[in-house]
């Protein structure tokens, strides 16, 4: 397996930043944006309250 790794094109899961995605588009990087954030724009205490309306 490890071999195929080397001898094939980067295939990439892009989490985040689009700018990263769009760099290796531009670079024929065959390439998957997701456009995650986290929860609560990264706000703990809203986070905490979001997490007991999921429990």
């Amino acid at each position: 397996m490890s071999s195929e790794l080397l001898h094939s094109p980067p295939r990439v899961v892009n989490v985040g930043l689009a700018v990263f995605a769009a760099d290796l588009d531009a670079q024929d990087v065959d390439v998957v944006h997701v456009d995650w954030r986290p929860p609560a724009g990264g706000d703990k205490d809203l986070a905490r309250l979001l997490s007991m309306l999921t429990d």
